[in-house]
Formats: C-alpha cells, structure tokens, sequence
C-alpha cells in the first residue's frame, strides 16, 4: 500500500485509525513526494531524525520519480487540475500508486476522487 503524507502525520501523531492500518499493512511505500513533504515538515535536524528514523523502523519503501510517474502527474494535471484544484505533489502521489499497482491510504478524498482507476483507502481520522 502506498501511504499519503497525511496518513504518515496522523501516524506520528497518534491517531488510532492510523495507526491500524500502518501496522496492519505488511508492505509500506511512499512516494518521493510524500518523502519530501515530510522531511520538509520537520522544525529541526532532531525532529528530520526521527522522521527518517521512522521510515527505517517501520521498512517504509520510498518509490522513485520515474519518467512514466512525471508523464502521469503531467496528465492529471491538465486533466483535472482546473476541475479539482490537485496541485503537482498529489499528482505525483497519485501517479506513483497507478504506476505502481497500489492501494493509496489518504484522509484526503477529494484531492484524489477524480482520478481513474485509482485505488483509494479513505481513512476518516
């Protein structure tokens, strides 16, 4: 299962919804994107620490930006970036699960109900 950024949040803080479904999930994976968002979100080198430390602990696979990924994203956002508002990093996210043959775990529904044939667990947190 490929994990939203948000999920990934709400793991870290606790959220028992979360939690279940992270630890119940044998094979964890992130997109780039969702890598860089969390490293971008950490206030210190500690708190970037135990964010990488995180993913180390819980064998969180972290998927490449491929070319087929980039094109994907490209697409989405034309097609449904004035209809939906998904910016690039959902895109990205969303291209990276369809490439990928995965599940995608989010709290965020209508970043991503528009895109077909995506997979979507929607965690209400």
């Amino acid at each position: 299962m490929l994990f939203d950024t948000d999920v990934l949040i709400w793991v870290q803080r606790g959220n028992p919804i979360a939690e279940t479904l992270f630890e119940n999930t044998p094979e964890r994976y992130i997109s780039i994107q969702t890598y860089m968002e969390l490293l971008q979100c950490a206030l210190s080198k500690q708190h970037l620490k135990i964010t990488k430390d995180f993913l180390k602990l819980f064998d969180v696979l972290v998927l490449p930006l491929t070319e087929n990924i980039g094109h994907r994203a490209v697409v989405y956002i034309e097609e449904y970036g004035l209809s939906t508002g998904i910016r690039a990093g959902d895109a990205i996210i969303a291209a990276t699960a369809i490439e990928n043959d995965m599940m995608l775990a989010t709290t965020n529904y209508k970043h991503f109900k528009a895109i077909h044939p995506l997979s979507l667990k929607v965690l209400k947190v």
